[in-house]
């Protein structure tokens, strides 16, 4: 019997964030990515949200592999939370690993994993299914594009990428593997969309050097360069300008600190010797000869670049006349935390120079552009297509470009995480779905959460009512009247309120003692409806209330 080819996405469809993607032939699985995302102001109190894994845990024993297309938190985030269900070999690149490493390292889980370093030569067979890789550009180094050799044909997939060739780190992309797998045959294309609406190719990354050096040279003061930690080239830039300046330099932010660590380590970023300085040391020397580079350029309240903003680093301040650059664009969704802290560097006297794209010439996008994505479809020459990593407008803008290309209508998927596309004998179809959705990690719990978000969303609306009644153990009566406590209820009046909660209080458990009903849960039950009658009544609110009997 001829085994089925199944694609499919636990993450990373119909959002940008959190990224995972699953290719499964026969008795095999292999996992591409496993990355997080971070939650919106309404998931009160949640650190990530990564993918629900639940249909890769119920078949672990046919999973066989991770492997990493690069080494951004969405696409990395989420690998040690999966590796502690899914225990498989972890396949990357040097530079990915090493990012992959910390993160084990701090989930105390790297003894535990198997990581296997790859490049773009590499081959990995998992029985019938044969892995090859290709290089591509983004924004940071090493990252590959795979493609899967599988008895029903070859399936792609492109990873983050953009067409840039002249790269601040000179890795070039390997356009002529790509021309060569296409002109095999592909059956199926997965290509990220995250700028399917933005006509023209992507800038080069050597525009940025330019213009860097360029600010570098009129700054008259210090230098503090905010950027992603995972941007070496954009590192290196900021390296080759201080160094050019006769500055030293200073990192600020763990990540910063950490990701630079791993890169000059393992090579990927050349740094003089001496050029590196303490941050206490920042203020030994004229401002003149100091650069900066600081994490925190998508207005992160806790990062680096927030809290000098508001004077709050330790042994360093940004004064009047220093030069500040944000060398990132904003992330959809952060541009109000990052206008704040625009507005707070300019109350400091600051030269702020900001904004996304070619406005400030400070950053370039690491994902390619229209163009960039049809040279893709165009090299690949896909029969089906699935346009993922993007909202449904950029997945939908990304079909319209395959189309306009070749790809036959009707032959592009716009799936949902979960959604199935089934290949036998070389059709296509996509008729069912698997187990998906999110996975919130709040501290050390892991799971939906959904009660405990109810919860607090209930508390930030509504307020909260605390009832502590003190009840004598031996005769099961109240001992004194109950004590009523209110966070973020009602100011006005709650000392009229207060006796009303008193005695409905007191009135409810006589009530339930004569008819002989005691148990702890009947009492608590029944002063919480009562409580939250009243309270609704009076306030048009409706509070958490949390009855708490103490035996005395």
């Amino acid at each position: 019997m001829k085994e089925r080819l199944s694609i499919f996405a636990l993450g990373g469809l119909h959002e940008v964030g959190k990224n995972m993607y699953a290719i499964e032939y026969g008795n095999d699985i292999v996992v591409i990515d496993c990355g997080n995302k971070f939650p919106d102001e309404s998931l009160l109190g949640i650190d990530l949200i990564i993918p629900d894994i639940s249909y890769l845990e119920e078949n672990k024993d046919r999973v066989r592999a991770l492997i990493v297309t690069h080494g951004h938190e969405d696409h990395i985030g989420g690998i040690p939370f999966f590796l502690k269900k899914v225990n498989v070999p972890v396949y990357a690149t040097r530079f990915t690993l090493g990012l992959i490493e910390i993160k084990l390292k701090e989930h105390r889980y790297l003894r535990e994993s198997e990581l296997i370093e790859i490049h773009s030569d590499s081959e990995v067979q998992f029985n019938e299914m044969t892995l090859g890789f290709f290089k591509v550009n983004h924004s940071i180094p090493d990252c590959l594009g795979i493609v899967f050799h599988t008895p029903e044909g070859s399936i792609v997939h492109t990873g983050d990428f953009k067409f840039d060739l002249t790269p601040a780190n000179n890795e070039r992309p390997e356009i002529h593997k790509m021309a060569e797998i296409g002109k095999k045959g592909v059956l199926l294309l997965l290509s990220e969309s995250t700028n399917a609406e933005r006509p023209g190719y992507t800038p080069s990354e050597q525009m940025v050097g330019e213009n860097l050096e360029r600010i570098f040279i009129k700054s008259n003061r210090k230098v503090i360069v905010s950027t992603f930690a995972s941007n070496i080239s954009r590192i290196q830039q900021v390296i080759s300008a201080t160094q050019k300046t006769n500055r030293k330099l200073a990192l600020l932010g763990r990540s910063m600190v950490n990701v630079v660590g791993v890169a000059k380590d393992r090579g990927y970023i050349t740094i003089p010797k001496g050029m590196l300085i303490e941050p206490r040391e920042i203020d030994e020397l004229p401002p003149e000869m100091v650069t900066i580079l600081c994490t925190g350029s998508q207005g992160e309240q806790m990062a680096a670049l927030s809290r000098l903003s508001t004077g709050n680093f330790r042994d360093v301040s940004i004064l009047a006349e220093d030069t500040v650059i944000l060398a990132a664009g904003p992330i959809p969704g952060n541009e109000k935390n990052v206008t704040g802290i625009v507005d707070n560097l300019y109350k400091l006297g600051a030269h702020v120079i900001y904004g996304s794209g070619s406005s400030s010439g400070m950053h370039v996008s690491g994902h390619g552009y229209q163009e960039d994505l049809r040279l893709m479809l165009t090299l690949m020459k896909p029969k089906y297509f699935i346009p993922i990593h993007g909202e449904y407008r950029m997945l939908h803008h990304h079909r319209l470009l395959a189309e306009s290309v070749g790809v036959e209508e009707g032959n592009t998927f716009l799936l949902k995480n979960g959604d199935v596309v089934d290949i036998e004998d070389g059709m296509a179809r996509s008729t069912r779905t698997i187990p998906s959705g999110d996975t919130y990690v709040d501290g050390v719990d892991v799971g939906d959460m959904e009660f405990v978000l109810r919860d607090r969303q209930k508390i930030s609306e509504e307020g909260m009512l605390m009832i502590i009644v003190p009840m004598s153990k031996q005769e099961e009566k109240m001992l004194s009247e109950p004590e009523i406590i209110s966070r973020g209820f009602v100011d006005n009046n709650f000392s009229d309120l207060r006796k009303g909660m008193n005695r409905i209080v007191m009135e409810t458990i006589r009530e339930l003692h004569a008819a002989n009903r005691t148990s702890w849960n009947v009492l608590k039950k029944q002063v919480k409806k009562t409580i939250g009658q009243y309270v609704k009544d009076k306030t048009k609110k409706e509070p958490m209330i949390v009855p708490i009997f103490i035996e005395i």
